[in-house]
């Protein structure tokens, strides 16, 4: 027997967590085998807020009172349900924003001046001295930013900073140092580059319909930083293919890990396995944050970040 509290860890890609929380918890991991004879001791489960909650699980789990999510995003929580059950939430916000916005124009880079096209002509010795890539200038550009939360924001201050033009779009009007398009469709039109930075819940599921990547149109370039289930992607593939769209600059995808098939014969694409927030350091202050929470909700006291 054990004074330390039982948690459990639902997502296998979650694993490193295990060695900052066994000290403190006994430690279940789902992938391992439902803990069926420890359904009783559980009282906390960590997860990553881009997946779905096991709910016939969660019923189980008579002595559950906590769902920490180590991800700043929580959009497969279902935050109604969970609270009818009388169940604490946390996330870890504020920590990564300005690193994905550091990746999202990163992305632009790669894509609007050709960085990975020219690492893989140089690498199959496709540069002779007849060749020269021609690229456009980042320069007057107008960059669209879809939702101005706090990645929107640091996405338009870095685009501003590289003398692109900014506007943006979002659900709700605000006061902000860049002009509001009157609609997603009217900012997709009057931008070259359309960045996606919303937060993502069950009402903007497809937000980026193939009526949007039509207004971007055979120029423009979209990059998406925030989840995967906002874009239309049977729509995106088949206007790339169509070249009905410029460029894409992917993140993120639904579902994940895309399958590598989907992409092979997709042209103009820029794909990263969705890393934009995971640096050293966002990692790290999730890591206190998660475990900040776990304390403080296992013990009675208040959340240091609860879900809004």
């Amino acid at each position: 027997m054990t004074d330390r509290p039982a948690i459990m860890i639902m997502q296998r890609h979650l694993a490193p967590l295990s060695a900052f929380l066994d000290g403190a918890y006994v430690v279940y991991r789902l992938w391992e085998g439902p803990p069926v004879e420890a359904e009783g001791d559980i009282r906390a489960l960590v997860v990553a807020g881009e997946f779905p909650l096991d709910k016939a699980l969660i019923e189980r789990l008579p002595n559950l009172v906590h769902i920490a999510c180590f991800t700043a995003g929580y959009e497969q929580i279902d935050v109604d349900w969970c609270r009818a059950r009388e169940l604490i939430l946390s996330h870890a916000p504020g920590v990564n924003h300005e690193d994905v916005a550091d990746h999202a124009l990163a992305l632009i880079l790669a894509s609007r001046r050709q960085i990975a096209a020219g690492d893989r002509q140089v690498r199959a010795g496709g540069w002779t001295s007849e060749s020269k890539t021609i690229t456009p200038s980042l320069k007057d550009q107008r960059v669209g930013v879809v939702g101005l939360g706090a990645i929107g924001e640091a996405v338009a201050r870095r685009c501003q900073a590289l003398r692109m033009t900014v506007s943006w779009w979002g659900p709700r009007a605000r006061d902000a140092a860049w002009p509001m398009a009157p609609s997603l469709l009217d900012l997709a039109r009057d931008s070259d580059i359309l960045v996606v930075a919303c937060r993502a819940d069950d009402d903007n599921k497809g937000l980026i319909s193939a009526e949007v990547i039509q207004a971007l149109g055979p120029e423009g370039l979209l990059v998406n930083v925030a989840r995967g289930q906002l874009v239309d992607e049977d729509a995106l593939i088949q206007a790339l293919k169509a070249g009905r769209l410029g460029g894409a600059a992917l993140d993120v995808f639904e579902p994940e890990p895309t399958d590598p098939a989907r992409w092979a014969d997709v042209p103009n694409t820029v794909l990263t396995p969705h890393t934009a927030g995971a640096t050293t350091q966002a990692v790290q202050a999730m890591l206190m944050l998660l475990l900040q929470n776990l304390d403080a909700g296992l013990n009675g006291r208040p959340l240091v970040t609860p879900i809004p």
